[in-house]
């Protein structure tokens, strides 16, 4: 099942979202230079915020630019030509799903792991063992900052933690699309069995019950997407075809 936010809002909040980014401001720094709470600001970055025009008129201020501004700036960048990426846990589809919405796109896919091992000359494996999780994070965000920075068109299939790092997920948010590829957790793990990787069960009699409590856990903050695609019910084809609908309409 597909949800989104109000198109014109959701622009809006994401050009709030990346002009603040710009900036080096927190929300709690843009709150006190444009008179409004953190919780405003954290509604108008999500596209819910149904913002005043004399409120409007505060944040572009804050940002060092006008109304007029703001709007046009959000009403200049349609969602098919911005960056795709794909949230959710190993066995959501975003490699699969991701190569074929690029190909609809006459995009580009990029696995941003990948391009966190190319940075790294090891495999994700060995960057743990060797380094730990902070320099993985690190490497991360200098990938997706490469990334973006390159203005390349692409679908981009994202580390399933990737949220958990609110430095990487502000950048998303900022400058792409955010789709969440919905799954019961079922089917997360027949699909990664599927791929003929054991790895999720071998020796965890109580896997599926970790992948639950995973999935709950990361539930809030996949669900800050701007789009959600229930790919269980909707299959590898019904959910290319609802992630293209949705970029097409907001053209």
């Amino acid at each position: 099942m597909e949800t989104a936010a109000n198109p014109a809002l959701l622009a809006l909040g994401r050009t709030v979202r990346a002009l603040r980014l710009e900036h080096e401001l927190t929300r709690h720094a843009l709150g006190e230079r444009a008179g409004v709470s953190e919780r405003f600001l954290v509604e108008l970055e999500a596209g819910r915020g149904n913002i005043s025009v004399l409120r409007l008129r505060d944040v572009a201020a804050a940002l060092g630019t006008d109304a007029a501004s703001l709007l046009r700036r959000a009403d200049s960048a349609p969602d098919r030509q911005r960056p795709i990426a794909l949230l959710g846990l190993r066995g959501a589809g975003k490699s699969t799903i991701g190569a074929r919405v690029a190909e609809r796109l006459a995009s580009e896919l990029a696995e941003l792991d990948q391009l966190v091992e190319q940075a790294a000359g090891m495999s994700l494996a060995t960057v743990f063992e060797l380094q730990g999780e902070a320099f993985y994070r690190r490497l991360e965000r200098d990938a997706l900052r490469r990334l973006l920075a390159s203005g390349r068109r692409v679908v981009i299939a994202t580390g399933g933690s990737i949220v958990s790092d609110s430095e990487s997920f502000e950048l998303l948010r900022a400058h792409t699309v955010t789709v969440w590829l919905k799954a019961r957790p079922l089917d997360h793990m027949q699909r990664v069995l599927a791929q003929g990787d054991e790895r999720p069960m071998r020796n965890r009699s109580d896997a599926m019950a970790e992948l639950r409590a995973l999935l709950r856990a990361r539930t809030p903050l996949y669900a800050q997407a701007a789009r959600v695609i229930d790919t269980s019910a909707l299959g590898v084809e019904g959910s290319v075809n609802a992630i293209v609908r949705a970029l097409e309409a907001h053209d």
